[in-house]
């Protein structure tokens, strides 16, 4: 949660009072931003309200919990869903010099503008009410709000999980198991991986055999000409101990007779430089077997 700490300070320096506004970097709250959106949401199953009227009936005949129960709701409609503006933290007020229209938004609306205008939706009429404050209003509005939501969201998930402790709701095992996010994006696992000429029947199902012309790959084969489709290098040269570097243009070792000297990639290549290609991985695959 120390990502998602907004500081404000005020200070006198010189005879003015100045304001200093230390927030976490845009993309952190973006990325809560995106996770928090459904429980912001009325129409969505796991909307923050939904699993608080559902608690408030579990524990209706447990008046501590359901006091408890109470006392969250109230606290949410009034950070997260204010009646008024007068319930939001502050309001902003701005003015056009040279036309003099004026605006006046209140933070909530702010916050709302930034995560449905800029972030998640990029919704027009969020956008449209928002403009008039700039991006850095927006923002400073909607951090607040997406670090009070995580905050609120967190303590819910252990007020239900000791309810589940002492035996007022029974819930599956598996929707506290359930993996929500990755620990790491870096991972290496054991594979065997085929390839075939574009438009070969594609498999049919997980567990089933591979239709006739798919054939496997292996370490003894040219691999750095295996392209993907924007192409980019398939397999990374550091790790595919058989790849090579294909050719430069002012050298003709290894290009096909007959003066193409084009690098066949499945993105923008000649297609009959690529259909040779194909031909000749399979003649060496025959070739190599028993």
């Amino acid at each position: 949660m120390a990502l998602i700490d907004p500081k404000f300070g005020v200070c006198f320096e010189s005879g003015e009072i100045r304001i200093r506004h230390e927030l976490p970097a845009e993309e952190v709250v973006e990325s809560a931003a995106a996770r928090i959106r459904p429980i912001l949401l009325e129409t969505e199953d796991c909307f923050h309200m939904k699993a608080l009227k559902a608690l408030g009936y579990a524990c209706r005949e447990l008046p501590r919990d359901a006091e408890r129960v109470r006392a969250v709701r109230a606290e949410w409609k009034t950070r997260v869903d204010p009646a008024t503006p007068v319930d939001a933290a502050y309001r902003v007020l701005v003015a056009d010099m040279a036309t003099g229209k004026e605006h006046d938004l209140d933070a909530h609306r702010l916050a709302l503008s930034w995560i449905y205008g800029d972030v998640v939706h990029h919704n027009t009429e969020r956008r449209k009410e928002g403009d008039p404050f700039g991006l850095r209003a927006r923002f400073r509005a909607a951090v607040p709000l997406v670090a009070w939501t995580m905050v609120a969201t967190i303590e819910l998930l252990a007020y239900i999980e000791a309810l589940c402790k002492d035996g007022v709701l029974q819930l599956r095992t598996e929707v506290f198991d359930a993996q929500v996010a990755l620990k790491s994006t870096v991972w290496e696992e054991r594979a065997q991986m085929f390839f075939a000429p574009v438009g070969t029947e594609p498999p049919s199902g997980a567990t089933t055999s591979l239709p006739e012309g798919w054939l496997p790959l292996c370490k003894d084969m040219d691999l750095s000409r295996l392209q993907t489709i924007f192409g980019g290098q398939f397999l990374h040269p550091a790790i595919s101990a058989r790849a090579t570097t294909p050719p430069s243009e002012d050298s003709d070792a290894g290009q096909p007779k007959g003066g193409d000297n084009t690098t066949p990639t499945a993105h923008g290549a000649p297609q009959q430089a690529v259909k040779d290609w194909q031909a000749e991985l399979i003649e060496r695959w025959r070739a190599m077997q028993p």
